[in-house]
């Protein structure tokens, strides 16, 4: 153990050194990590196993989903939501929907085997996008400052919305599936979703409180300071999960309520934790490599291959496309924001969901995502820059025109 832990902690000081390097060119950190991890996993090398249980890859990913929903909230502008939420909200409230439906859809048709419900609950599973793959596109200023804050705001806001979606899907299908009814299963999925309202509203605004007080005291260290988002958001979704609700719930609303009074403070208070959030996530990555990639990718099918494909394009460019309509968008930012919806860590944590939930055919979907999210990695890490530079290039055309 203590060997792939060194393995693992080299690998991650390494990288470090030349993150901003290896960000500027062709690639990502997650495409680094996921690729080393299967390269040293028992395909290739073996010096790290990959022998990692569902539960702990779960523990892992949970904690890090927890913390980056947080956060994510947490940075949430509401000034700028106010100004720039045309763009998201119509990519949010129209576009997520229209996601679902047509990656549903195309479940339903492309795998016979899969139920009307469990083909719902696979496109609401790859409906969610990840905001740090997308980091790239937003932090990268040659993209059009409309086009970054609208991906940025809908990824940091998506997977939030879609976890009340997914577990409701799954209520409905073990409900069927059990025969315990409907109603039970909505009053179950209603209960999970409040105590994780509950929890993530009073844990964040006693903490925050709390921690105003102390500050005003003089009684809260420069050191210590960096450790009070960390602790929140995993008490938020700990909390939650203990008392049988929703952690992820708990965690997203405890950051929009923390980011909400924070205030101008928000981005200093949540940088340290950023740093944790990326490590963490990077962990994840390379144990996805070596402990999911390396022992699934030969049972990949033709079928799950062309979903994987349709979910990166039409199924999720068409709707988000659509949704843009009348808002005076060029066809390029449109397909550009279409494009830029990278599946990852809130795909894979709800993968392990179904997984534990026991959905039928809970197998199956997994490796539809697993083989989506590993193909999101190379495509979105891939043409971040070179899309990013053209689009850029396009819309300073366009504006000397104008002038």
């Amino acid at each position: 153990m203590y060997i792939e832990l060194g393995i693992l902690a080299l690998f991650i000081f390494c990288y470090s050194l030349v993150a901003g390097r290896i960000e500027r060119a062709a690639a990502s950190g997650p495409i680094v990590f996921v690729i080393s991890g299967f390269i040293l996993g028992p395909v290739v090398f073996g010096w790290f196993d990959g022998s990692v249980s569902r539960d702990g890859i779960k523990v892992l990913a949970d904690l890090t989903l927890a913390l980056i929903l947080f956060i994510d909230a947490a940075n949430v502008d509401f000034s700028v939501l106010k100004k720039q939420f045309r763009l998201p909200s119509r990519m949010l409230l129209v576009g997520l929907p229209g996601v679902i439906i047509l990656g549903a859809l195309t479940a339903a048709i492309l795998f016979n085997r899969l139920s009307l419900l469990e083909a719902a609950i696979l496109g609401t599973m790859l409906a969610a996008t990840d905001a740090a793959l997308g980091k790239a596109v937003v932090t990268n200023k040659a993209v059009p400052n409309q086009i970054r804050e609208s991906l940025n705001l809908e990824s940091g806001l998506n997977d939030g919305l879609c976890v009340p979606i997914l577990f409701l899907f799954i209520a409905l299908e073990l409900g069927n599936v059990e025969g315990s009814g409907t109603m039970h299963a909505l009053s179950l999925l209603v209960q999970e979703l409040g105590i994780g309202l509950v929890v993530g509203v009073v844990l964040t605004a006693v903490g925050t409180k709390a921690f105003k007080w102390c500050q005003a005291k003089g009684w809260v260290t420069e050191i210590w300071r960096q450790v009070i988002v960390v602790a929140l958001a995993i008490a938020c979704f700990s909390v939650a999960q203990s008392l049988h609700g929703s952690g992820y719930i708990a965690a997203f609303v405890g950051g929009l309520l923390f980011g909400y009074i924070a205030k101008d403070a928000t981005h200093k208070l949540v940088l340290a934790s950023e740093g944790v959030g990326e490590t963490l996530a990077l962990m994840t990555w390379f144990v996805f490599g070596a402990g999911v990639i390396g022992q699934s990718f030969q049972a990949f099918t033709w079928e799950m291959l062309v979903y994987a494909f349709l979910s990166l394009t039409v199924i999720r460019m068409l709707p988000i496309f659509l949704s843009l309509s009348g808002t005076g968008e060029k066809t390029a930012s449109k397909l550009f924001l279409g494009w830029f919806g990278p599946r990852g860590l809130a795909s894979i944590v709800f993968a392990i969901i179904v997984l534990n939930k026991g959905v039928p055919n809970a197998k199956f979907m997994a490796m539809v995502v697993v083989l989506t999210v590993f193909s999101s990695l190379v495509a979105h890490g891939i043409s971040a820059n070179s899309l990013s530079a053209a689009i850029g290039a396009r819309s300073g055309g366009e504006e000397e025109k104008d002038h």
